[in-house]
Order: C-alpha cells, then structure tokens, then sequence
C-alpha cells in the first residue's frame, strides 16, 4: 500500500468523521466549524483526484462563503439547540 493511499483512505475517513459531527453537535457553532472541515477536506479531495478547479470552487464557496452566511444566520437566533 503506497503513501498515497493511507492519504486517501486517512481523508476519507476524517470526512466521514466531520459529517457525523456536524449532524449530533447540540451546538450550532461547532456543527458550522465541523461542516466547514467537511468542506475543506472535499476540495482536498477532489485536488487528490485531480480536478483542481473543483477544488478551488469547493472552497472558496462551501468552506468560506456558505460558512460566512452560517454564522450570520445563527447570530440572528438561538445558539444551541433545545433538548427534546
């Protein structure tokens, strides 16, 4: 196995990581914060598969701008979700 597969397979695995911490966080702050990782280590992931237009796109729109409209949001309500 080359070096370039764990580095795949470690990316995989820290994505599927960042998205199941971004649906169980209570806190809405932190489950953006996880949801923007999300969005970083997809655009590295197409930059591994070699599409770095892509990978530009994803982050410049989904890690930073859909982030930046997050917060704003959430500065406008209730920071942490209510228990049920």
């Amino acid at each position: 196995m080359k070096l370039f597969d764990v580095f795949h397979a470690l990316n995989l695995i820290l994505m599927v990581l960042s998205g199941w911490l971004a649906v169980r966080l209570r806190d809405l702050l932190t489950s953006i914060i996880a949801l923007a990782a999300l969005s970083l280590l997809l655009s590295l992931e197409f930059y591994i598969l070699q599409a770095p237009d892509v990978a530009i796109a994803e982050a410049a729109i989904a890690a930073g701008l859909s982030t930046a409209i997050f917060v704003l949001t959430i500065r406008r309500t209730r920071r942490r979700e209510e228990e049920r």
